[in-house]
């Protein structure tokens, strides 16, 4: 044992062999050309973010200065390619499409085609169809939820300069199911029910009388009068021209039939208005326009308002009935939005 303790001080006591000179010169001989090699490279910044600037003005600067740079460089881009195209002119490949979410859409076997006999049908048999065979003509009436709020009641009476032969009444806390009764005795073809939640129109249900059907809508970002720019002159009293656009499926065919029939059948073209009722994305955007022709080519827009959202929430047969009534469709958003690329209307 004693043995084995000296030899191992032993083996500890002994130092590392040194190197020899002529290796370390030749090693030194072998890394020149790397160092110098490493110099002749450029040294490039290490990557930066403008979020890691931690002053707030100078970084909304610096994001600015990128925003502006990335702009250039995309607008070079494109006139970059213009002139190509303009060079090889009938020769030039054709534009390619963007991929949309539009364009990309599943397709929907309810899908309405004109010449359908079922659709043609249908139409001659619905709750629209003496409308449509100009047997009626459209009488509105706009009413509130139970104490509305200025900015409430401000868009239902701009909702009714919209509309021809529009009534606005305040509801005074009475049930829908004692007001339809009402208005049918009373020849209206249309109740419209403005609801609110802290102030801000929120809802919308639209009743056609006396047979149905009701739909209930969703309502975002209204934009009264006041509030847009560059907004023209109050409309006049003339009826309005309306557009309906993408309303494909047997859903939204319906609902455009329920909007078509909200204005009296010949719009008067010397008021040059425009109501438009644009369906993308099953959100429903409507805009009020007066319009102008300033020469063979151009024409000028302008924005009267208001302008506001729909989003379909029910579709219900019959008049309003929250109980026991019938529903046609009803949107159920964990099943119906699986798919970014399904659409309904």
């Amino acid at each position: 044992m004693y043995d084995l303790k000296k030899q191992k001080k032993k083996m500890t006591k002994q130092k590392k062999p040194k190197r020899s000179p002529e290796k370390n010169e030749s090693q030194e001989a072998v890394t020149e050309p790397e160092s110098l090699d490493k110099a002749s490279e450029p040294v490039f910044p290490p990557t930066f973010s403008v979020s890691e600037i931690k002053n707030k003005q100078r970084r909304h600067i610096m994001f600015m200065k990128f925003k502006q740079e990335k702009r250039k460089a995309k607008m070079a881009l494109k006139k970059k390619i213009k002139k190509q195209r303009e060079a090889l002119g009938d020769k030039a490949p054709p534009k390619p499409v963007p991929k949309t979410i539009e364009n990309q859409r599943i397709y929907d076997e309810t899908t309405v085609d004109p010449e359908d006999e079922e659709v043609a049908f249908d139409e001659g048999t619905d709750e629209f169809s003496a409308y449509f065979n100009r047997l009626t003509n459209p009488k509105v009436l706009i009413t509130t939820s139970d104490r509305p709020r200025g900015r409430t009641v401000r868009f239902c009476e701009q909702l009714g300069t919209i509309i021809p032969n529009a009534h606005v009444y305040y509801r005074r806390g009475l049930a829908l199911k004692k007001i339809i009764p009402q208005c049918i005795a009373r020849d209206f073809s249309y109740l419209m029910v403005i609801n609110e939640d802290r102030k801000v129109p929120n809802g919308l249900v639209l009743c056609h009388l006396p047979d149905g059907p009701t739909a209930h809508f969703k309502v975002s970002n209204v934009r009264l009068r006041k509030e847009l720019k560059r907004r023209g002159k109050d409309p006049t009293d003339h009826s309005p021209e309306v557009i309906l656009n993408n309303f494909t499926t047997r859903l939204g065919h319906s609902l455009g039939r329920m909007f078509a029939a909200l204005f009296p059948h010949d719009p008067q073209f010397v008021g040059r208005q425009v109501a438009t009722f644009h369906n993308q994305r099953d959100f429903i955007f409507f805009r009020f326009h007066r319009y102008i022709f300033r020469n063979e080519k151009k024409v000028g827009i302008q924005e009267l308002g208001p302008r506001f959202t729909l989003k379909l929430r029910s579709l219900q047969k019959g008049t309003f009935d929250s109980k026991f009534g019938e529903y046609e469709w009803v949107h159920k958003r964990h099943e119906m939005d699986s798919s970014r690329r399904k659409f309904h209307l």
